[in-house]
């Protein structure tokens, strides 16, 4: 009874299930939008059958512009991520693996960097890059990568310690190879599970630097969104239906990974 309990776990479904369905949206954008998002029109249309969500305040189908910011917040959410496992995991594999002076200089970098404040260090560089999605993929991935590398790097000294690692050095295969062969497959639990909860937190994180005025406004996305609806006023206005969209769809697209994420923690 157990095994098929975990085998069809509830959480790890309706985390894929949510997941799935944005990424259907982002894929089928052009198809699913009624109207480009950037048309213009009567600005403050109520919902109706032509703007389901209605419009801004230059008349753009708010509709249409949820959906195609699900691409823009899933690309630099995935993106973000991808750069921090990468990093986390190179120094990690590095530090781990051949310990010594190599160990001792990546665990000084890992220890200095997460001494500093990565939220205020994060808009700083976000501030001071140029002005694009790419600004924040780079902002992020240089604050958050720390936590994963100091995690990582204590299961590859471990896995370093199993005896058929240790025969394999003493029969002089390559570093290369054992790294990439042996100990990364044994790292792989780890990796998803803290790639996915990098995914929600690069979405949250680019969605609060949108929302300050430091995200990217050549496209839209959903922290962009929300940016124009509380410095338009939104709230006070009683546009619910500018407000409330991108909210929800932040909040249940990070709630997809971070569900993928908490069950992949449980089974390590």
């Amino acid at each position: 009874m157990s095994k098929i309990k975990n085998k069809f776990n509830i959480s790890l479904i309706s985390g894929w299930l949510i997941i799935i369905f944005f990424v259907i949206i982002a894929i089928l954008a052009p198809i699913i939008a009624p109207h480009s998002p950037y048309d213009m029109g009567l600005a403050y249309q109520k919902p109706s059958p032509e703007f389901i969500l209605g419009t801004n305040d230059v008349g753009q189908d708010i509709f249409s512009e949820i959906i195609y910011g699900t691409r823009v917040s899933l690309f630099i959410g995935i993106s973000a991520a991808f750069i921090v496992m990468a990093i986390g995991s190179l120094t990690a594999l590095y530090a781990g693996y051949f310990g010594g002076v190599i160990d001792k200089i990546i665990t000084f970098i890992t220890s200095i960097a997460m001494a500093l404040p990565s939220l205020p260090l994060t808009i700083l560089l976000a501030a001071y890059l140029s002005s694009g999605k790419w600004s924040l993929i780079i902002a992020m991935s240089i604050t958050s990568w720390t936590g994963i590398s100091r995690v990582l790097r204590v299961r590859v000294q471990q896995v370093c310690q199993m005896p058929f690692i240790q025969a394999e050095r003493a029969l002089g295969v390559s570093s290369c190879k054992i790294l990439f062969k042996h100990i990364v497959p044994n790292l792989k639990d780890i990796i998803l599970m803290r790639g996915a909860l990098s995914i929600a937190n690069a979405m949250l994180l680019e969605a609060s630097l949108s929302f300050i005025g430091l995200g990217n406004y050549g496209e839209k996305s959903w922290g962009t969104i929300l940016h124009y609806a509380f410095f338009r006023n939104s709230i006070m206005r009683g546009l619910y239906w500018w407000y409330l969209p991108p909210i929800i769809c932040i909040s249940f697209a990070t709630f997809g990974f971070m569900l993928v994420g908490y069950y992949g923690r449980k089974r390590i």
